[in-house]
C-alpha cells in the first residue's frame, strides 16, 4: 500500500490509516508510516518485554516487532496479519495488526479529544477519536506505547542533568502539547533548565487563541512571549497550522517558534522550514531543545532591543 500521500503545508489536515485488532478499529497518522508488509517470521529476543514479538530484517534494516493486541490487553484475532512499519523519534518499529482497511483524510478539528472514560490522565494510550461512517476510530498514542516498553526511547531526561545548574530566566514561553505525559515532562525539563514562566496549552488552537490576545495588549509581543514550542500532532489545530498562522501574522511572526515532535524527519523538516519554523527537533532531543531556545531567545532579544 502506498502511504506516500502528500498534504499541503499548514492545512490542518492529516491522513489516518485505519486498521483493526479483532473487531476494534484504530488509526495511525500516515506521516508515521514507512510501509506495510505481510506477516513475516520474527526472531524472538530473550528477556524482552512481553509485548515485543522479536526482530526481523527486511532489506538489511533491523526492526523490532510489537504485538499491538498484547499491548492493549487482549488476544490476537489473526495470528498472521500485517506489520505496519513506522518511523518516529528516529526509531523503526513494526506494529503487528490484524487488517488494514484504508486511509482517510480528515481535519484535526474533526478529531475528538478522549475524555476520562478512555484516558486516565497520563496513563491513556489514545490521542484522539474519529467518527467515520457511524463507527469510532481510536487514534493510538504510539510514542507512549513504545516508551512504556522502553523508557529510553522517550525524552532523554539525562540531557537536562548534563546542562548543570542554570540561572532562572525571565523568558516567557508558550508550549503547545496535547499529551498530558509529554506536556508534564517538557515543562518539568524547561523549569529545571531555568525557564519557569510557561504558558502550557493543550493544542494548537488554545495556543493560537492565547497568542492573539498579546496583539491587543500594550507594549510589544515580546513583553508576553519570547518563544513558542509546538508539537505537530494535536486535535483541533496541529503544529504546522499554528506555525503557518504565527508566521503569516505581522505582529506575531517575530516570536521564535520551535517544532518539537516525534515526526520530525527530513521530509517534515522541509515542511516546517517552508512554514517559517525557526528550529525543529525530534522528541528525544530535550537537551538540544533547551540549547535551541537559549540561542533563539538571545538572538530575538538582540535584534529587537
Amino acid at each position: 500500500m502506498d502511504t506516500n500521500i502528500l498534504l499541503e503545508n499548514g492545512t490542518n489536515e492529516l491522513e489516518v490509516l485505519e486498521f483493526t485488532l479483532g473487531e476494534k478499529h484504530y488509526g495511525i497518522n500516515v506521516a508515521k508510516i514507512r510501509e506495510i508488509l505481510v506477516y513475516q517470521e520474527v526472531t524472538p529476543l530473550p528477556n524482552s518485554d512481553p509485548s515485543v514479538e522479536g526482530i526481523f530484517m527486511p532489506r538489511d534494516t533491523m526492526i523490532t516487532v510489537i504485538d499491538l493486541a498484547k499491548c492493549l490487553g487482549f488476544e490476537r484475532y489473526d495470528e498472521k496479519g500485517l506489520f505496519i512499519i513506522t518511523n518516529f523519534n528516529k526509531l523503526n518499529i513494526a506494529f503487528h495488526v490484524d487488517q488494514v482497511l484504508g486511509i482517510h483524510r480528515v481535519s484535526w478539528t474533526e478529531i475528538i479529544k478522549p475524555d476520562q472514560t478512555i484516558n486516565i490522565g497520563e496513563e491513556g494510550v489514545s490521542t484522539g477519536i474519529i467518527k467515520f461512517d457511524e463507527k469510532l476510530i481510536i487514534i493510538l498514542d504510539f510514542e507512549k506505547i513504545v516508551s512504556d516498553i522502553n523508557p529510553e526511547t522517550g525524552l532523554r531526561l539525562s540531557q537536562i542533568d548534563e546542562l548543570g545548574e542554570r540561572e532562572r530566566s525571565d523568558a516567557k514561553i508558550c508550549v503547545a502539547e496535547d499529551s498530558p505525559l509529554l506536556s508534564k515532562l517538557i515543562t518539568d525539563c524547561l523549569k529545571k533548565s531555568g525557564y519557569v514562566n510557561l504558558s502550557v496549552c493543550a493544542d494548537g488552537q488554545e495556543a493560537w487563541d492565547l497568542l492573539r490576545t498579546y496583539k491587543d495588549k500594550p507594549g510589544h509581543v515580546f513583553d508576553y512571549c519570547d518563544c513558542i514550542i509546538t508539537d505537530i500532532e494535536m486535535p483541533r489545530m496541529d503544529g504546522h497550522r499554528l506555525t503557518k498562522l504565527v508566521k503569516e501574522d505581522d505582529d506575531l511572526k517575530v516570536i521564535p517558534l520551535v517544532i518539537f515532535s516525534s515526526l520530525v524527519n527530513d521530509e517534515m523538516k522541509r515542511k516546517g522550514e517552508a512554514l517559517g519554523a525557526n528550529a525543529q527537533l525530534s522528541k528525544p532531543e530535550i537537551g538540544q531543545l533547551v540549547d535551541a531556545i537559549d540561542k533563539l531567545i538571545e538572538e530575538a532579544r538582540a535584534q529587537h532591543a
